[in-house]
């Protein structure tokens, strides 16, 4: 029975608290008991709450006894990226100079969480300041991918993909500035979207305040309608943040059934500049023709971008280094590798190279809108490989020399660049000997402030080939 609420959708739970199957303070004590036994060998989580959580449940399950009108998420086990401000609860932000803080304040994310009633179970993962795209920091033991614990998951959100993958938690959130939810939802088996740039307000952290061009909080779960309930709860304007949309956003649940008849899809192997293993490229490309199956028209443009990493670099480090830069001086031996290759890069970002990345940013975000004017959605490979292991970033990948730093992630970050939205699926399995059993992700992009029309075509994808069920060997 454990295995099983372990592995359960939200709406599943919820209804069986509801219902009086289960109690909140039974699910939550679960979970802790899983963490207990798996987090040791996974290192999903950086900080757990478990008295406050359990002392949530008990209430939580009062109010389900009395009838009480309850939040969309009311009872449901969760849990939060450390890089979300939590009052009372650690936060470090993956970085050994923040281990043992504790805020005062909540995050929108995390203050839209616990207003839906979610039980926060403790903060996942993260590598320093989120900079990099797997999970290693200077707090501990790299994050481990339950699918093979010698393989990373992934990064930023790398500890909430291997919370969900284990089943140590029914929903998580991530955040994603350059790939940072695709990318360990590819890497585990997991679905993530990373919603259009507004979508998700961001407010409350530490450091110094700095234009947000590329990040977006978002969910991450197991299935597509777990992600859409999140979505919906995280959504929104909020005045604190200058960027956010302002409009109220769509029902993202309402066309999870409506299917793909009719959309024009394109399908790119590499986007024209990218170089991806032969392998990812087999299982997406059979992925991408099941939705001729379901009724879509798929088409193969010519699409091709220049390799846009540099604007991108320029704008993601300066970002950073204006924030966290200042700690330098008196911190540096407590800085990641990366962490130092980031802000040294922003530090070295003149004005006149800033200008003409946001320019870069300009041209390549009205090309996909003018490509969107011929097509529904875009279809890509979201990784450029399966899941490898720590600390093994490829320089080659389908013959073509790539740079580790960020050669595995070329489908995701010029997405953060223009602003849209995009999702991984699971699409299969890696049968190549190197790293078979790893799972691989199909990349679904869309317009911006289309999230409902992803979630849409997701959902079709997952009745067509379903996924739930496939659990990795340590779980």
């Amino acid at each position: 029975m454990d295995q099983e609420l372990a592995f359960a959708s939200a709406t599943t739970i919820r209804s069986m608290m509801e219902s009086k199957e289960v109690s909140c303070v039974e699910v939550v004590e679960m979970f802790f008991n899983r963490i207990q036994e798996f987090n040791p060998r996974l290192n999903a989580y950086l900080a757990l709450c478990q008295d406050q959580a359990m002392a949530q449940a008990d209430t939580a399950q009062g109010a389900f006894n009395r009838g009480e009108d309850l939040g969309p998420l009311h009872g449901v086990p969760v849990s939060i990226k450390d890089l979300e401000m939590t009052d009372g609860i650690p936060t470090t932000l993956g970085s050994a100079m923040f281990a043992g803080r504790t805020p005062e304040l909540d995050s929108v994310v995390v203050e839209r969480v616990k207003k839906a009633g979610a039980i926060i179970l403790g903060k996942t993962n993260t590598p320093e300041f989120g900079l990099s795209g797997t999970t290693e920091n200077k707090l501990g033991d790299a994050c481990r991918n339950p699918w093979d614990i010698s393989r990373t998951p992934g990064g930023s959100s790398g500890g909430a993909a291997a919370a969900l993958a284990a089943g140590l938690c029914t929903l998580a959130t991530g955040s994603d500035g350059g790939g940072s939810i695709r990318i360990p939802a590819s890497f585990s088996g997991l679905f993530g979207i990373k919603p259009s740039q507004g979508r998700v307000p961001r407010f409350g952290g530490y450091g110094f305040p700095a234009a947000n061009h590329f990040s977006q909080s978002g969910p991450m779960s197991r299935t597509v309608a777990d992600t859409a309930l999140l979505l919906q709860v995280l959504a929104g304007p909020d005045p604190r943040d200058p960027v956010s949309m302002r409009e109220i956003p769509p029902d993202f649940s309402a066309g999870l059934g409506h299917g793909v008849a009719d959309l024009r899809i394109a399908w790119s192997p590499d986007l024209g500049y990218a170089g991806v293993d032969p392998e990812v490229i087999r299982v997406t490309e059979n992925a991408a023709k099941v939705f001729e199956e379901l009724g879509a028209i798929v088409e193969t443009p010519n699409l091709a971008i220049d390799d846009p990493f540099q604007a991108f670099w320029d704008v993601f480090a300066t970002a950073s280094y204006t924030s966290y830069g200042h700690l330098l001086e008196e911190h540096r031996e407590d800085f990641t590798y990366y962490g130092l290759r980031a802000f040294e890069h922003g530090a070295e970002v003149s004005g006149a190279d800033l200008s003409r990345a946001l320019l870069r940013v300009d041209q390549l975000r009205r090309q996909m809108e003018n490509f969107f004017d011929d097509y529904d959605l875009l279809l890509t490979p979201t990784m450029a490989v399966p899941a490898f292991p720590i600390e093994e970033r490829p320089s080659v990948i389908g013959g073509k020399e790539v740079d580790p730093f960020w050669g595995y992630l070329p489908f995701t970050f010029p997405i953060n660049m223009t602003g849209q939205t995009a999702a991984s699926v699971p699409c299969g399995f890696s049968e190549d000997p190197s790293s078979a059993g790893m799972p691989i992700g199909l990349h679904i992009i869309g317009p911006r402030g289309d999230e409902a029309k992803v979630l849409q075509a997701s959902a079709a994808f997952e009745t067509a080939r379903p996924w739930e069920g496939k659990r990795p060997p340590t779980s």
